[in-house]
């Protein structure tokens, strides 16, 4: 069963301050290399990078256990990372090798590993809401303790089927955490002129559903209202909102060239809110680590990125009988 301090008025410690620096810094540095692989023809078809709002899925894993589900959409390389997968694995499943979590045959928008709790990137825009409503009923029906994490961007928060889970998740009490990652722009549409209401969080107010709008360029902030949002979900009082006002460095996907925001409006965000940064400032400011402490943390990541990728090249393409394997459970 899964278990969770759920109190929110948490001060990280040290141990916590330096894993979430850490797991940042591994997203970050694993997807910066997918987009130099995508580049060199190693990554085919779509590929969406999270570069930039990785304290959203760290910040959330901190207050989930095991046996609790996590699923998403197909910016979905973090969360898998964070679900407990191993590097290798990941990226061999997005360069097509067998050694892939799904055997080369998912790539980058279906990551699946269900051992672990991860029930996939899906490339279907808010099918996940629904799915993961599903999972949440599962947990309801068979009387446990879990909880779903299910995450959704802003261009998904205007589709039929969330609303329509939202309603079924109320009216069963489910527990389920819809996770809303703001980034701001949904492809290549600015917030502004895709949605009526830009406060997301309050999406579920017809259906008496709370919300919180969270600083998600923060992780501890992401952490401290996501155990706010775990514990009200998992001690029965239903589904709950968390909008993470988050933003993305790159374009929607590798193909998009992003011209549709100021060159300025990123620098700023990445010169004054980027997560990773205000993180490794607070573990200089507070002693938890030095310079050169923060240094071998890099060395460390760059070599586990380093290993993947040398482990993705040299593994085989899944065989042509391959093809027919896998389409039924």
């Amino acid at each position: 069963m899964a278990k969770l301090n759920a109190d929110p008025n948490f001060v990280f410690s040290k141990a916590e301050e330096l894993k979430a620096f850490r797991d940042m810094l591994l997203i970050r540095r694993f997807e910066e290399r997918c987009g130099q692989m995508y580049g060199e023809g190693l990554i085919a078809g779509f590929c969406h990078l999270y570069i930039g709002q990785e304290a959203v899925v760290v910040g959330m894993q901190m207050t989930i256990g095991e046996g609790d589900q996590v699923i998403t959409a197909y910016r979905d390389h973090g969360h898998a990372l964070m679900a407990g997968m191993a590097p290798k694995a990941v990226l061999a499943e997005l360069t097509g090798r067998m050694a892939g979590a799904s055997k080369g045959k998912g790539g980058s928008m279906h990551i699946f590993a269900p051992g672990q709790g991860f029930y996939g990137g899906h490339g279907i825009v808010g099918a996940q809401a629904s799915l993961g409503t599903g999972l949440a009923f599962a947990n309801k029906y068979r009387g446990n303790d879990r909880v779903c994490l299910t995450y959704f961007g802003d261009g998904a928060s205007n589709q039929g089927q969330v609303y329509e889970s939202f309603n079924m998740a109320k009216i069963w009490d489910l527990p389920v955490i819809y996770v809303i990652e703001n980034n701001h722009y949904g492809m290549g549409t600015s917030i502004e002129r895709a949605s009526a209401n830009l406060n997301l969080s309050q999406r579920g107010l017809s259906f008496n559903i709370p919300g919180e709008q969270v600083d998600a360029m923060d992780v501890r902030a992401v952490r401290a209202a996501g155990a706010k949002a775990v514990e009200y979900a998992r001690s029965g009082k239903g589904p709950f909102i968390l909008e993470m006002l988050t933003y993305r460095y790159r374009g929607h996907s590798m193909s998009d060239p992003a011209k549709y925001r100021p060159r300025e409006e990123v620098e700023k965000v990445k010169n004054e809110h980027d997560p990773i940064n205000r993180s490794r400032a607070r573990i200089l400011e507070d002693g938890h680590a030095t310079e050169a402490d923060i240094k071998l943390i890099e060395m460390e990541i760059k070599e586990i990125v380093a290993e993947a990728v040398d482990f993705a090249k040299a593994n085989p393409v899944p065989d042509a009988s391959e093809l027919h394997t896998d389409v039924y459970a």
